[in-house]
């Protein structure tokens, strides 16, 4: 068996997520608990009273404790992937994962990106819509067209048949108009709060350039297949530049699957709240056995069931 465990983005938070966790594993807890962060994680993870975890700036640090918490479990019950990989956000995950960031790391510096991408989205009229059933050619020329009404690009190539583009309202809806008329069976609205993954979040960039010269990066200790790449980085890549990068430009889903494909994985873990990725994995890699984890039975299930197959 060779296991990847990919690592969701934002956009299935909910309240509660990791409690079940959270009360029952010291090392769930002690990474989850690692970080210093400017309001109550707890708080807005486990109970949400005042409605911020599906504001970016609190959606990011969250997501990223928990899958912290998970990974922790993870090695404490000796399962170790081949190579990992994340959605967006969910590659800080990966990184922590691979050695590259401590736990702590990780939180605080998803804290610190959602709030330079809160930023970067002040003022700015933005959408991102679902195309399903139309190829990327074709849509990128929907986009180019679309492009005299502002900002729109293709920023999440998620699995055959299910993209999504995103920039300045018009722009987007306009692009999304064109793409019906090219073929595409539904364009899907999203609710979002910022035109993420688009070069309007080249501030987001700057901001996490600045803080990076001063981070401190460890030795990979998996190998992570990177959102702008679609694969495994090589010599010339550097990390930094590369999540630099990863904000403000596309995130190639489908080709890191198909990747891993290449590589000889066989079975996928999904950590995060959802199943959003397994989802992906089924459309890309229907051979694949993909399991999604978001509480203790969940992946005590997976692993049972692994188990039998070895």
């Amino acid at each position: 068996m060779k296991l990847a465990v990919l690592y969701a983005g934002q956009g299935a938070q909910h309240p509660g997520m990791g409690k079940e966790f959270y009360e029952g594993s010291p090392a769930f807890r002690a990474a989850f608990d690692s970080a210093e962060l400017d309001f109550d994680l707890h708080r807005v993870c486990f109970e949400d009273p005042d409605g911020l975890l599906n504001q970016t700036e609190y959606t990011q640090p969250c997501m990223v404790a928990f899958a912290c918490g998970v990974t922790a479990v993870l090695e404490q019950q000796g399962v170790k992937p081949a190579y990992v990989a994340g959605l967006s956000l969910g590659e800080y995950s990966a990184l922590e994962a691979a050695g590259v960031f401590t736990a702590k790391q990780a939180i605080e510096l998803a804290a610190y990106r959602g709030k330079a991408m809160a930023e970067a989205a002040k003022g700015i009229d933005c959408g991102m819509t679902a195309v399903l059933n139309l190829d990327r050619q074709a849509l990128a020329a929907c986009c180019e067209q679309a492009a005299q009404l502002g900002c729109v690009q293709i920023c999440n190539y998620n699995c055959p048949g299910q993209l999504v583009i995103g920039g300045e309202k018009a722009a987007v809806d306009k692009a999304a108009a064109l793409a019906k008329e090219a073929g595409a069976r539904r364009c899907i609205p999203l609710k979002v709060s910022g035109p993420f993954h688009t070069r309007l979040m080249a501030p987001a960039g700057d901001a996490l350039a600045k803080r990076f010269a001063s981070e401190s990066f460890g030795e990979m200790q998996v190998p992570v297949l990177f959102n702008c790449l679609g694969r495994e980085k090589v010599d010339a890549d550097s990390i930094p530049a590369l999540l630099v990068k990863q904000v403000q430009s596309s995130v190639y889903m489908e080709d890191t699957l198909r990747r891993l494909g290449e590589l000889g994985v066989d079975h996928i873990l999904e950590v995060g709240p959802g199943s959003a990725l397994a989802g992906f994995v089924k459309k890309t890699l229907p051979g694949v056995v993909c399991a999604s984890v978001e509480t203790p039975e969940q992946l005590n299930a997976a692993l049972t069931a692994w188990k039998e197959e070895l």
